[in-house]
């Protein structure tokens, strides 16, 4: 076959469009927060931070800021209820909210199953439109975009405030929530164990 024979073949050939290049935040950058000036150094007794890719990393954030956010959540609502804060009315029919006990798990108990299964599949929809939003309104935590940052309308800051903030003033936000959700997830792993395990926590009273 003739040079110009092939160079006609290879013109007629349909060409394959180029993949859309996407790229993960570097495992420094998500890393760099939050400070951990507190103690001289990053904490990572099982080596965590050196598992798997940028991508991997990403996935830990991201699943590290949400587990805080519950926990904090979790924190105010059990120390809610230990104070006798109830919301006014029925959680279920025939269940009024000040009925429930103050003590964190047995006011767990105490909600009907179908109220319990209510919670989870809440939590579930959030779950699933989170990553939806992820993305269809944004770019992906593991693509490049904001390892915890939400994607669900109204769910996180519904009056907007953050909007305004500069780059430099979210990053301190974000390094202080990161703190806090860590010390949240110590909290409320302490309060529980102390009410399975009476005397495993020093100091902390039945709760």
């Amino acid at each position: 076959m003739s040079d110009e024979a092939v160079e006609a073949v290879e013109e007629a050939a349909p060409v394959a469009p180029a993949a859309p290049v996407s790229t993960c935040m570097s495992r420094e950058a998500i890393l760099a927060e939050p400070d951990c000036l507190e103690i001289g150094q990053m904490w990572d007794p099982l080596g965590l931070a050196a598992a798997g890719s940028d991508e991997t990393i990403a996935w830990f954030r991201h699943a590290e800021v949400k587990h805080g956010r519950v926990a904090m959540a979790a924190f105010v609502g059990w120390w809610a209820v230990g104070a006798g804060v109830h919301f006014p009315g029925d959680l279920a029919s025939g269940v009024e909210f000040g009925s429930l006990p103050t003590k964190g798990l047995e006011a767990w108990d105490a909600v009907p199953g179908w109220g319990k299964a209510q919670m989870l599949l809440f939590a579930g929809l959030i779950e699933f439109h989170d990553e939806l939003f992820h993305s269809r309104r944004g770019t992906h935590y593991l693509r490049g975009g904001v390892p915890g940052k939400n994607m669900v309308p109204g769910l996180y800051d519904p009056m907007g405030l953050s909007k305004s903030r500069s780059e430099e003033a979210l990053a301190k936000g974000r390094s202080r929530e990161i703190k806090n959700g860590r010390l949240a997830m110590i909290g409320v792993a302490g309060m529980y164990f102390a009410t399975t395990i009476p005397g495993s926590v020093p100091f902390q009273p039945a709760c």
